[in-house]
């Protein structure tokens, strides 16, 4: 389906609002309004870019730009919140910036993606005003939602369309223009999201199932409060490379073409086994002391130019070791996981809650020991969201920060709450400023869409 166009006759408060501001900053008003939803991730971590299928939905938090088309070449973005400077380039000459992760260059990712899709050789100009509902750095997407708000603001203002699938493709690749290797579960989301379900979103191709959340169980999200920009750091996209060189490494043990091969799950489409068989091979074939680049050169039979050159990103060359076999195991019990969250929710047996909040809990410990992603707070945080009732509880996100999400039951939603607030915001003068939007439940919500007056 093409993206949802809806036509408003009375604009809602927050886009009235927008409205105003707009008017106030660029002396005319808005033609259209894009909005793209932030994410939680339920389960499934740190696998999209190893080709497995994820468990996210989209929240209510979301990105939201007032765009007018103008006649000039220029793009002139400004944000409601003054800690964004306003930004203007020329449509014609985008130049984004990797060393500095700043909030116009997601944008910039968005636009540059529609236009190199296109070849647009004249693209429209713009004058677009964002405001953001999203927790920054916090592991709930903040950054994908801008580059598909983005995406979908300059497809709009450019007269062209796009299926929701194109436009999610387009988004994951165009995102890695800053410099971060993502697997595509943010991007997709934020467009095929719907309403009051989960989804099941699996790559090449790209396809979303609905994944109905047992009635009964709230999702809280609880934000640590310590930010993690996946492109300012290299934790991220050394976990993309130790994937890789375990896909090449394991691809090699058994005489498959490892130059080939990119992906752990190619590893497994290609011997033709489960993911149990997967975990066995692990343990067979690496070790759990972390290699050094010798180590793999010769394993790979290939020189450390070869390394560099041909399989390292560039903001990991100068790593000297990797674990291949923690990211390995961590990566392909996860996509179990997934797999089984999926099927307890399909069978909604009478103890479903306990089965998804088990897996929960199984996922987390695998992305501290295993993918070590976690971080002090966060460990902090998943044990006080499990003392107060929570029945499943994990991090979400990349890690190394950003939030925990947690299956909690409704009627302990409330007390909840207030235990959790109390335990650990309250004591923080700097989580305290944050709090508002820090602890909250969420349902699943509607994914991008683009308002017109009617």
């Amino acid at each position: 389906p093409n993206t949802v166009l809806l036509k408003v006759s009375n604009l809602p408060f927050r886009l009235l609002k927008l409205k105003e501001r707009f008017i106030a900053k660029f002396g005319s008003a808005p033609k259209f309004y894009v909005r793209a939803p932030g994410r939680v991730n339920l389960i499934g971590e740190h696998i999209d870019y190893c080709g497995y299928a994820v468990l996210p939905m989209a929240i209510e938090q979301d990105i939201l730009i007032a765009v007018e088309p103008v006649k000039t070449e220029v793009v002139q973005l400004a944000n409601t919140n003054s800690l964004y400077l306003d930004f203007s380039t020329s449509v014609n000459d985008i130049q984004i910036d990797k060393t500095k992760p700043q909030w116009h260059n997601y944008f910039l990712c968005g636009l540059k993606g529609i236009q190199e899709h296109f070849g647009l050789n004249n693209p429209t100009g713009m004058n677009c005003l964002l405001d953001g509902t999203i927790p920054p750095s916090s592991g709930l997407s903040s950054s994908s939602a801008l580059v598909c708000c983005a995406g979908l603001v300059t497809l709009r203002a450019n007269g062209k369309t796009l299926s929701k699938v194109e436009l999610a493709e387009i988004c994951t690749k165009s995102e890695r223009y800053i410099g971060t290797e993502g697997g595509g579960m943010d991007q997709s989301i934020s467009f095929l999201a719907e309403e009051g379900t989960a989804k099941l979103i699996e790559f090449s191709p790209l396809r979303a199932t609905d994944v109905r959340l047992p009635s009964g169980a709230a999702f809280v999200i609880a934000n640590s409060c310590v930010e993690m920009n996946k492109a300012a750091t290299s934790h991220y996209n050394i976990r993309v490379m130790e994937c890789r060189l375990a896909t090449k490494l394991l691809s090699k043990s058994k005489g498959l073409d490892w130059k080939k091969m990119l992906r752990l799950q190619d590893v497994q489409a290609e011997l033709g086994v489960s993911l149990e068989e997967m975990l066995t091979i692990v343990e067979d074939v690496l070790h759990p002391e972390p290699y050094s680049t010798e180590e793999i050169c010769k394993c790979l039979g290939i020189s450390l130019e070869d390394l560099r050159s041909q399989i390292l990103s560039q903001n990991t060359q100068d790593v000297s070791t990797f674990k291949l076999y923690q990211r390995a195991k961590h990566v392909y019990s996860e996509a179990a996981r997934v797999l089984e969250f999926k099927k307890i929710c399909n069978e909604a047996p009478a103890n479903a809650i306990q089965l998804l909040g088990e897996l929960m809990n199984q996922s987390y410990i695998s992305c501290r020991e295993m993918y070590e992603c976690s971080c002090p707070e966060l460990d902090r945080l998943v044990d006080i969201c499990l003392q107060f009732g929570a029945i499943g509880s994990r991090l979400t996100g990349a890690g190394w920060g950003g939030c925990t999400v947690s299956m909690v039951p409704t009627d302990k939603l409330n007390t909840f709450l207030k235990n959790v607030k109390k335990a650990y915001y309250q004591n923080d003068v700097q989580r305290l400023a944050l709090e508002n939007n820090s602890l909250f439940a969420t349902r699943p919500g509607r994914g991008a869409l683009v308002f017109v007056e009617a």
